[in-house]
């Protein structure tokens, strides 16, 4: 009874093999390369942290920078830098000339320096968690 079972089932496998094999896949016709491409070139990406990006150029934002943003500017990595990111957000460039505890070489330092920043409203892709202090970023 064993051996009539299993040849039934082999029976029933190579059946049902040999009836899929003159059968086209449902969806390979469909699917050609020129009807794929004009959907994926008209494909425009974007997401808000480049269009932040794009929004505030080469300066850097008060309210959206991490610490390591001010790596270039001279006497500001990392005390000032941490300083400044840790009273943000500011409504205008000048409010970082408030922050409390400042000695006169950091406003100074400040001073020199207000033309490369910018203020734009916080960014949730760049101050999420509130940790802009150190982002993960180690470029």
């Amino acid at each position: 009874m064993k051996r009539l079972l299993c040849l039934f089932s082999a029976f029933v496998i190579l059946l049902a093999t040999l009836m899929s094999v003159n059968t086209a896949p449902a969806t390979a016709g469909a699917l050609t390369v020129s009807s794929v491409q004009p959907i994926l070139a008209e494909a425009n990406v974007r997401n808000k942290a480049d269009d932040k990006l794009a929004e505030i150029g080469d300066l850097i934002d008060l309210n959206n920078s991490s610490v390591r943003s001010f790596l270039e500017l001279k006497g500001f990595y990392p005390v000032l830098a941490t300083k400044i990111v840790n009273n943000s957000p500011y409504g205008n460039v000048e409010e970082i000339l408030d922050i409390p505890g400042l000695s006169d070489r950091q406003k100074a330092r400040l001073e020199a320096n207000l033309d490369k920043f910018t203020v734009t409203e916080p960014t949730e892709a760049f101050v999420y968690g509130q940790n802009n202090v150190n982002n993960g970023n180690y470029d």
